[in-house]
């Protein structure tokens, strides 16, 4: 049985995101922008003439090899700054904001998917046989697909979601862990470490812990704001996966790659696009249904009444 907690966290932004208000004023209508910034260096005069005498000196002072090192070493050290500050502004996620934690998704990288429009592979030992979303197959998702960005954490920087979206999302889930306690239960994300999760109480397909899925969110001015460029996390059966891949709803995780070295999330793991609209919601709601099916073993219903 997965062990599960009573309530969801609520994180806090960190370092590089920016909530911007809209236009009418509208606490709730507030996005949240996470900037990824590129290489870059300024200098003013004084310092173009420092650079220029120190280069000048190392070169004249040193043997060739040497110079060539720390010039390269120098460049070395601006890019992984840059980087890591890049990696800490995509805000709290499974793997910790520090310099070892950035080393770690690093060295992920290196055996991370290639392309995370992919399908699965076949395998046909997978139980249960079959998906659920064939039975009503999914729309096409409208317009080309979000930028997304980091692998975990794992961002969407464009295309932000509806906030309303987001709150109606999570009171949905909420619903449903109360209304079916006995079978799934509310608590943080296992994955991410932040946001809710539903999790099956005695799962079919073992996830982490038994996790359904997961939203994310952040506290800011004691008021609960969408993180609607945050994506919501799930693991489908394999015939899902191709269903929403194909319809562009989301995409594979990175660190789904079958190779040698075992990856920290399951194969069947996706990332779901954030819902624009009330219909985008309502289709994410089916896909998390179809999500609870491959955990669960059996089919599984959100009360949408209310909310859609």
């Amino acid at each position: 049985m997965a062990t599960l907690f009573t309530q969801a966290d609520v994180s806090t932004p960190s370092v590089g995101v920016e909530h911007q208000a809209s236009i009418d004023g509208d606490p709730m209508s507030m996005s949240v922008t996470i900037r990824q910034d590129p290489l870059s260096v300024t200098l003013d005069g004084p310092a173009i003439f420092g650079l220029s005498l120190s280069l000048i000196l190392v070169i004249h002072l040193l043997q060739p090899r040497v110079a060539v090192l720390l010039i390269s070493l120098a460049t070395a050290a601006l890019f992984i700054h840059n980087d890591f500050r890049n990696y800490l502004k995509l805000g709290p996620g499974g793997t910790p904001p520090t310099f070892t934690g950035y080393l770690k998704i690093n060295w992920l990288k290196l055996w991370a998917l290639r392309n995370p429009f992919d399908p699965l592979p076949a395998d046909p030992d997978v139980q249960p046989s079959a998906g659920v979303l064939h039975r009503k197959p999914l729309p096409y998702r409208c317009g080309a697909r979000p930028t997304v960005v980091g692998i975990a954490p794992q961002r969407q920087v464009d295309q932000l979601g509806s906030p309303e979206c987001y709150l109606a999302l999570r009171r949905i889930l909420e619903k449903h862990g109360e209304t079916n306690h006995d079978e799934i239960g509310l608590g943080t994300s296992c994955f991410e470490k932040h946001g809710l999760g539903i999790f099956a109480r005695y799962p079919f397909n073992n996830t982490c812990q038994g996790e359904i899925c997961h939203v994310h969110g952040s506290d800011h001015s004691m008021q609960v704001i969408a993180d609607s460029n945050l994506l919501d996390d799930l693991s489908l059966h394999p015939d899902d996966v191709k269903e929403v891949l194909e319809k562009g709803w989301g995409q594979r995780h990175p660190l789904t790659s079958q190779g040698l070295l075992k990856m920290p999330v399951p194969k069947q793991f996706t990332m779901v696009y954030a819902p624009r609209t009330m219909d985008e919601l309502r289709v994410v709601c089916q896909i998390i249904e179809a999500a609870g099916y491959w955990v669960i073993g059996k089919e599984m219903r959100l009360d949408l009444e209310g909310e859609l």
